[in-house]
C-alpha cells in the first residue's frame, strides 16, 4: 500500500530521529498525521551492538512510537558521500512518500555524519522539486515533489533552537523508544566497550536538555528545531 506521508523523519544512523524528534513525532502522530522514518545507514559502525540489533531495535522503537512505515538506504556509515548517487537515493525516498514536512539531522554536531546528513537532505528536497532529475522507485518512474519546509533536529551538541515543541505528554514514552536500543544503552555488568551514549547517567542529560528547553516556552519538556531559512505561522496568535 502506498502511503502519502505528513513528516517523513530522516536520519544518518537508526536511534538519530528517536534521541532528537521522537516527542514530536509521537504528538503529531497523535493527531493524526502519518510519519515515515528514513535510515541512511545501518549504524554499522557503532561501538556497541550489531546491524542485527539495529534492525530489531528500530522495529521496536517504531511499534513504540506507532510509525506508520520505515525504511533504510543502507549507505556506508561513516563513509556515504555526498555526490550524486547518495542524493539520487535520498530524492527517491522524498518522491515515493511525498511529505509536507521533512526533519533532517542537525546542521552542526559532534558526530560528523550528522552535520554531512543534513546538508544532504536540505539539497535532495530542493533537488526532489526538479523535473529535469528523473528517479525511479522499485521500478516506477517517479515525478517531482518538493517538501514545504525542512526543520533540524538538535543532537548532542547545544544549539540554540528557533522552534520549540511542547512533548510533556510523551516524554515518558519517547524514553521506551530511545531505551529500544538496548544495545546502546547502559547495562549493569556489560563487557561492551563504554561510549557517550553508555553512561549510566546519560537520560538525565538527555531529561536535562528536554526541561532546559520546555523552560523557554513554558512547559515541562520540549524538542528544539532550526531551521535554515524563514518559517510562516498561519496566525501570531499561535506562537508562545
Amino acid at each position: 500500500m502506498e502511503i502519502k506521508a505528513d513528516i517523513l523523519a530522516i536520519g544518518a544512523h537508526p536511534d538519530d530521529v528517536e534521541l532528537s524528534a521522537a516527542g514530536t513525532l509521537m504528538r503529531e502522530i497523535s493527531k493524526g498525521k502519518i510519519v515515515v522514518l528514513l535510515d541512511l545507514t545501518e549504524g554499522e559502525l557503532g561501538t556497541r551492538g550489531t546491524v542485527a540489533d539495529r534492525y530489531a531495535e528500530a522495529a521496536a522503537a517504531s511499534a513504540i512510537m506507532g510509525i506508520h512505515d520505515r525504511v533504510n538506504l543502507k549507505l556506508k556509515d561513516g563513509f556515504f558521500q555526498h555526490n550524486e548517487e547518495t542524493l539520487r537515493s535520498i530524492i527517491s525516498v522524498i518522491r515515493h512518500y511525498r511529505p509536507e514536512v521533512v526533519l533532517a539531522n542537525a546542521v552542526s554536531d559532534r558526530h560528523p555524519d550528522h552535520g554531512r546528513a543534513a546538508e544532504l537532505v536540505r539539497q535532495a528536497c530542493f533537488y526532489s522539486g526538479l523535473p529535469k532529475i528523473q528517479t525511479s522507485y522499485i521500478g516506477v518512474n517517479q515525478t517531482t515533489w518538493r517538501p514545504r519546509t525542512v526543520y533540524h533536529y538538535i543532537q548532542e551538541n547545544y544549539l540554540k533552537p528557533d522552534i520549540l515543541i511542547d512533548i510533556s505528554d510523551f516524554a515518558e514514552r519517547k524514553i521506551e523508544a530511545i531505551k529500544a536500543y538496548g544495545s546502546q544503552f547502559y547495562k549493569p555488568g556489560s563487557t561492551e566497550p563504554p561510549t557517550l551514549i553508555s553512561s549510566e547517567f546519560y537520560f538525565d542529560f538527555l531529561k536535562g536538555r528536554w526541561g532546559d528547553y520546555g523552560k523557554y516556552i513554558g512547559v515541562k519538556y520540549a524538542e528544539g528545531f532550526m531551521l535554515t531559512r524563514p518559517t510562516g505561522v498561519d496566525s501570531i496568535t499561535d506562537l508562545f
